[in-house]
């Protein structure tokens, strides 16, 4: 009742029963490199292939945007970028480098992300937009016409370029800089606050492939509800893949986190531009067949036996069968290791549905899918429980909030991501001491639908059946 007087007629707007609860993002990829351009250090999101393109075309060493090609050909991805190359660090120098402009005028610098040059002849020094024009992008440099450089001219140049060897595991990783700015992989940390909403799939590639970068990823995803996608180095072979899971092993696979796909081994890209293939980390691809499968089908489906796009072939050739357990595929997921099928008329691939956790830890969750089911349940659980925070501990808010998530379980249940939950308030599991603190405990259980890994057939040969034949009339 309202302490003030009125002689009248009020309305009381009151607020009951069930909220709807929002589902989080599952298809966002955390992706962390080098870029020849674009941002440094900034976590900033890209929603398309050509929103992409400021981090700059394809060129060697530079792993950023050949991680976007690898993720848009599947179609789809929301992608949190962070690029740590910093051109007033990564750099390095070039000086004396002779070079000759061909009849189309035009010639390269053996590097790209050229950062300056200075370009020369006979002790006079050519001007930039009179003499030629150069891209810095890719260290192209156009002789023009009505410059002073003469046709099939030899110039010398000395340049700067960016140097993406120079960049280290620890920048990759990143930190909190002096003016309180997180970098690297820690930049992910801004994702929630700036965008509403974290990265579920995280790589690193060309980088997961150390073991400091590959343990940070991990402890990134326990963090933010995630998975890690981590790579066998190139030159790994199916014995090495499987003994780097365990202590006498020499690559980065000694984990049993349910936070790691594990990803052997690197796969072959087609290159237009020298007409010629290239190995490229397989965690690049598989987030964007995640990603695309999330949207198309749903985030408790597996991306197992998912075909892969954009590849023409896999590092290793791996014997794969589908009816024999001792194949080299078979027996990589039996060690944890998501693999590339391919086999007769299948096309190449994605081939596990377990993660790292996977031998070791035999509950359900060592699915791949199943972890990721119960991580976007949570969160969103969590996110969406804001509303209720700081109201009064009533029997109606407490309903409220039971029926709001066994609301949200229904759905997910029409929906095939789960084939049961419940939530329920216990009040002996809430006693008086911790009400009077605020403190209100609510209890949930869930079950996610495993993938089905394995399909067994009974059968018989059986007699029964000559029964059946008759005579002819």
């Amino acid at each position: 009742m309202a302490a003030n007087f009125l002689h009248g007629v009020e309305t009381l707007e009151i607020e009951n029963g069930p909220r709807a609860i929002r589902v989080v993002k599952s298809a966002v990829i955390g992706l962390i490199g080098t870029a020849p351009c674009g941002p440094v250090n900034d976590l900033t999101l890209c929603l398309s292939e050509s929103a992409g393109a400021e981090f700059g075309p394809r060129l060697s060493n530079f792993s950023i945007p050949y991680a976007l090609k690898a993720i848009y050909d599947h179609g789809a991805g929301t992608v949190f970028i962070i690029n740590v190359l910093d051109p007033d660090k990564h750099r390095n120098e070039a000086t004396g480098h002779s070079i000759t402009f061909g009849v189309n005028n035009r010639a390269s610098l053996p590097h790209a992300a050229i950062i300056s040059a200075v370009v020369k002849a006979d002790n006079v020094t050519h001007v930039v937009d009179t003499d030629y024009t150069i891209n810095l992008v890719t260290g192209e440099l156009i002789r023009m016409t009505t410059g002073s450089i003469p046709a099939k001219g030899t110039v010398m140049v000395d340049y700067t370029y960016a140097d993406p060897s120079k960049v280290t595991p620890a920048e990759i990783i990143g930190a909190v800089n002096a003016a309180g700015n997180r970098t690297g992989l820690n930049a992910l940390e801004d994702a929630y606050n700036r965008y509403g909403f974290f990265a579920k799939l995280i790589i690193a590639p060309g980088f997961s492939t150390l073991n400091s970068v590959s343990t940070e990823l991990i402890a990134a995803a326990d963090k933010y509800g995630a998975m890690a996608l981590i790579d066998a180095p190139i030159g790994t072979t199916p014995n090495q893949a499987i003994s780097g899971r365990g202590p006498m092993g020499t690559i980065n696979f000694a984990t049993s986190s349910d936070r790691a796909i594990l990803c052997y081994p690197h796969l072959k890209v087609y290159d237009s531009a020298t007409n010629s293939n290239f190995l490229e980390p397989m965690s690049q691809r598989q987030a964007g067949l995640m990603a695309a499968k999330d949207l198309e089908r749903g985030y408790w489906w597996s991306p197992s036996n998912t075909e892969f796009k954009g590849i023409v072939g896999a590092e290793r050739s791996l014997s794969a069968r589908i009816d024999d357990p001792n194949s080299e595929v078979n027996l990589l997921n039996e060690n944890g290791i998501v693999t590339v099928f391919n086999s007769f008329g299948t096309g190449l691939r994605s081939w596990g549905n377990r993660s790292a956790a996977w031998p070791s830890t035999t509950h359900m969750k060592n699915f791949i899918s199943v972890r990721r089911v119960k991580d976007i349940i949570d969160e969103s659980i969590r996110y969406s429980s804001l509303q209720f925070v700081d109201m009064p501990i009533t029997q109606a808010v407490i309903d409220a909030i039971v029926e709001s998530v066994n609301q949200f379980f229904r759905k997910l249940i029409g929906d095939g991501a789960l084939l049961g939950g419940e939530c329920w308030y216990d009040a002996e599991r809430n006693p008086q001491t911790q009400l009077e603190l605020g403190n209100v405990l609510f209890q949930y259980k869930m079950t996610p639908p495993p993938p089905m890994e394995r399909i067994t057939y009974e059968s018989e040969i059986t007699g029964e059946y000559l029964a059946a034949l008759k005579g002819g009339n």
